[in-house]
């Protein structure tokens, strides 16, 4: 697994904070990383390329070639904010990964709410974090390659958001079921430890609660998509 630093969101919940932030120790060269790639391919399934969010970078498809002259698979972890990267990456058979997992948080119109500081990212005051999300996801399903979604069954014992009283709901649940298909929908609870806000490492939920409300929210996922 490869893990790029730098992610254009601030999820308060996210337990990557030196990823996110740029502040991990032991960075690697990515000629470091093929190197020890190429020789580990003859026990090695395949690469997962997470982050922090990888479609950040531009060389992102050169370093797919690269890996795919190890005869590697490809997986992709990524937040869904950069269709136009996706989109190059699909549309090349050397740099189409074989798996996608898509992050799908919160209800897409809460989304600009993660921004830093609830700024457009890369001075784009057009950006739309929401449009952004509804782009990747029909990208990756019309794709025809195999795929899964991942939400966290955020507790509710904090907003979400500074300055929001909004919890994540069954209404998140609902804005997000018409961006997924068929593919699996895994629902995890949250569990806390080196988060980007620390408040949230302070959280404490019992096994039960935590199962309860997973149970819950994909029971709620499972109707909707049932009905679509």
């Amino acid at each position: 697994m490869l893990f790029f630093c730098g992610c254009n969101l601030r999820c308060p919940w996210c337990h990557n904070r030196e990823l996110v932030l740029g502040e991990a120790q032991g960075n690697v060269s990515l000629e470091a990383a093929l190197a020890h790639l190429h020789k580990r391919r003859k026990v090695l399934g395949g690469v997962v390329l997470s982050g922090g969010e990888p479609c950040l970078w531009e060389d992102l498809p050169d370093l797919i070639r690269e890996i795919r002259k190890f005869t590697l698979k490809v997986k992709i972890d990524t937040n869904g904010m950069f269709p136009t990267m996706l989109e190059k990456l699909i549309s090349s058979e050397e740099s189409r990964p074989d798996y996608i997992a898509l992050d799908l948080k919160i209800a897409p119109a809460r989304y600009r709410g993660l921004l830093p500081s609830g700024e457009p990212i890369h001075g784009e005051n057009t950006f739309d974090p929401a449009e952004a999300l509804c782009q990747s996801a029909a990208l990756i399903r019309e794709s025809g390659i195999s795929h899964e979604y991942r939400t966290l069954a955020l507790p509710s014992a904090l907003p979400l958001l500074q300055g929001s009283d909004g919890f994540f709901t069954e209404k998140d649940i609902e804005a997000l079921a018409p961006l997924t298909d068929g593919s699996p929908w895994h629902i995890r609870p949250f569990v806390g430890g080196n988060c980007l806000d620390p408040a949230w490492d302070a959280l404490e939920e019992t096994a039960s609660q935590a199962q309860e409300r997973v149970k819950a929210l994909a029971e709620k996922a499972k109707k909707l998509r049932i009905k679509n």
